[in-house]
């Protein structure tokens, strides 16, 4: 997955939900209070399902999305105003961010993609 070329290429993640932790595992692989279900699947894998979940938190650093995968594994993305929309909030994987559909943003890291709701403008 590659970033378009288009250098006026902006992206703005709209209406995903809250909360933080860091980039690892969870003892519990439930759904936490205030995630909410996204679309994810393995990088390999040709389909994506509803099985991860998305939390948000403000932070000194600015916005924070925790993305749950259903093994209790987790990856933070900070969110940023440079039109690239995400990057990853720790660790040395970067975060590959790439067209979804008309309202997403697929973005792949550490194994996984993960489709975001965002409003992406030329």
């Amino acid at each position: 997955m590659t970033r378009p070329s288009n250098p006026l290429f902006v992206v703005a993640l709209i209406s995903v939900t809250s909360g933080l932790t860091a980039c690892g595992h969870q003892a519990d692989a439930g759904n936490p209070t205030g995630a909410e279900p996204i679309p994810c699947r393995a990088s390999a894998a040709p389909a994506l399902n509803a099985d991860c979940t998305v939390e948000r938190m403000a932070t000194p650093e600015g916005t924070t999305l925790t993305l749950r995968n259903p093994d209790g594994s987790f990856r933070r993305l900070l969110l940023v105003g440079d039109g690239r929309g995400v990057i990853a909030a720790d660790g040395a994987e970067p975060a590959i961010v790439g067209p979804g559909d008309a309202k997403s943003i697929d973005v792949e890291i550490g194994g996984m993609v993960y489709r975001l709701p965002a409003r992406v403008t030329p």
